[in-house]
């Protein structure tokens, strides 16, 4: 990635769900990524013939936050496929990539979330109103692990 001044924008990204059978499948166009994020836990210690008196913070275990992808509606029942077969048993881990892209398409960094599981699934807010609104729908998952790359 290169370093500039203005930073980029959020609209150019693409995500990547995995892995089935042996090739990246790129699930539809999302609108919305968020939720990424990694914490570091700490433990407090203190010997006891320390000269201080005040604690030492020890880094230990991290979590990485859950993840929501949306998007609208568009037929494709991959999304609701993948959580069925997890809750049915058949656990299916996924690398998902998404990948931050310039002004001018070109892939600058990406967010690599390994061993993802889907965790909720959100169907769409249907109204009769009527008022131009998109039917979305949201995909929660969790991984093991989230790493950011520059490309």
């Amino acid at each position: 990635m290169a370093t500039r001044d203005n930073p980029y924008g959020a609209f150019n990204f693409l995500v990547k769900l995995g892995d089935q059978g042996g090739e990246d499948q790129i699930a539809g166009g999302f609108s919305d990524f968020t939720g990424a994020g990694n914490e570091v836990k700490f433990s407090e210690y203190r010997n006891g013939n320390d000269l201080e008196n005040h604690v030492r913070k020890i880094a230990n275990t991290n979590t990485t936050d859950d993840v929501t992808l949306k998007r609208g509606i568009i037929g494709d029942l991959r999304l609701f496929d993948w959580i069925k077969a997890t809750r049915e048993g058949a656990h299916e881990p996924r690398t998902v990539t998404v990948t931050l892209h310039d002004e001018g398409r070109q892939p600058v960094c990406a967010w690599v979330l390994r061993r993802a599981q889907p965790k909720k699934w959100v169907g769409p807010t249907l109204t009769g109103k009527g008022g131009g609104e998109v039917a979305m729908e949201e995909l929660h998952l969790v991984a093991e692990r989230i790493d950011f790359v520059s490309l």
